[in-house]
């Protein structure tokens, strides 16, 4: 027997819990689809069906995920405008609404919530509530952000909200889901270029399983990830949401605080509060590469060095799910200081007080 084969088959019923679980999470009476698949899968789902040759789309770019969903749009034959802002930083409700007044056909807009790879976060409330005053649809990008802060789909205003469980839930990566409110799925519904018959179609999904009654899978689920979502879901539910936030919010705060007090490095992110609880990601400085440093670390470590042009700049420490720990940031912060030659101990000691404050 192993526990990893020999398993009774996933209900129907099981499913559908789950679904409701991930409800809940995002504080939401939308449907929710669970897809079987990566949160690339829901995204690009959410993209394609929303958008249509003639529709305008605002694309708020604050990280590499958003070029990505400006590729997805345009390959849709959508009209986008871009709004890029400095990856250090992020887009304020103000510039949104701006794009928004100068390019009134607009009728979508997507958002990325906390780009984990930049280390930055967006103010989404204030910008849910320009873009409902416009009438656009609103996709967020959730996956980095969902049980790191606070996420309230409904309140905000979210129409498309995705999530994925491998980052702050501390689950697997091969299920993710999104919830589509009631005016998305009108949108979809009257595009004739919506995906059909296609794993990106949301539609089948609602034809088939959530309109049916969710009483027969259509497919058959992806269930070891199922379990694992279902088993993370549980435990931020035993664990409590404003804990598991709070324990990300003093991961933060705790490694920024280090950083700074080590002088070696400096948070990318300027802002603290544009600071993603789930990452944070640092300057090197000149003439040191971060790619080198990061392999000067023990591995076993989650220290990287960033991607693409951001290679050779910047580290990226990942304090999100069971590494939003303060041991966690107190191992990074002094595998740092022995690589760049600076005193741990006064960095420990200034992360150790940012931890507490945090939680007091």
């Amino acid at each position: 027997m192993s526990p990893f084969l020999d398993l009774p088959p996933l209900s129907a019923a099981e499913f559908a819990a789950i679904e409701d679980k991930v409800a809940a999470l995002l504080h939401t009476e939308a449907d929710v689809i669970v897809t079987q698949g990566e949160a690339l899968l829901p995204l690009e789902a959410a993209i394609r069906g929303a958008a249509h040759p003639g529709s305008t789309a605002l694309n708020i770019v604050t990280g590499p995920y958003g070029q990505t969903f400006g590729t997805w749009l345009r390959t849709c034959g959508a009209n986008v405008v871009d709004l890029a802002v400095p990856f250090e930083g992020a887009v304020t409700a103000g510039q949104v609404a701006e794009a928004l007044d100068a390019n009134p056909d607009i009728d979508f807009v997507s958002l990325v919530h906390a780009e984990a790879a930049t280390g930055n976060t967006n103010p989404v409330a204030e910008i849910g509530a320009v873009v409902r005053e416009h009438g656009a649809l609103l996709m967020l990008d959730a996956v980095a952000s969902v049980a790191a802060e606070p996420l309230l789909t409904d309140a905000w205003g979210v129409d498309l909200c995705v999530i994925g469980g491998q980052k702050a839930m501390g689950g697997p990566a091969g299920v993710s889901a999104v919830s589509v409110s009631q005016r998305a799925w009108e949108r979809i519904a009257a595009n004739p270029a919506a995906p059909r018959r296609s794993y990106l179609s949301l539609l089948d999904w609602k034809e088939r399983w959530t309109d049916a009654g969710r009483a027969v899978l259509p497919h058959a689920p992806a269930q070891l990830e199922m379990l694992a979502l279902g088993a993370c879901l549980d435990r931020i539910a035993a664990d409590g949401l404003p804990a598991v936030i709070a324990r990300h919010r003093a991961a933060s705060a705790a490694t920024r605080s280090g950083v700074r007090t080590l002088g070696t490095l400096s948070p990318y992110v300027h802002v603290d509060a544009h600071a993603a609880p789930v990452a944070t990601t640092l300057r090197t400085p000149d003439g040191v590469d971060a790619t080198a440093l990061a392999a000067r670390l023990d591995p076993a470590l989650p220290v990287q060095p960033g991607g693409g042009a951001l290679a050779t700049t910047m580290l990226r420490v990942n304090h999100y799910g069971p590494e939003a720990t303060l041991a966690t940031v107190r191992a990074c912060l002094s595998a740092l200081a022995a690589a760049t030659d600076a005193d741990a101990a006064p960095a420990l000691a200034a992360a150790d007080a940012a931890w507490d404050a945090a939680l007091a």
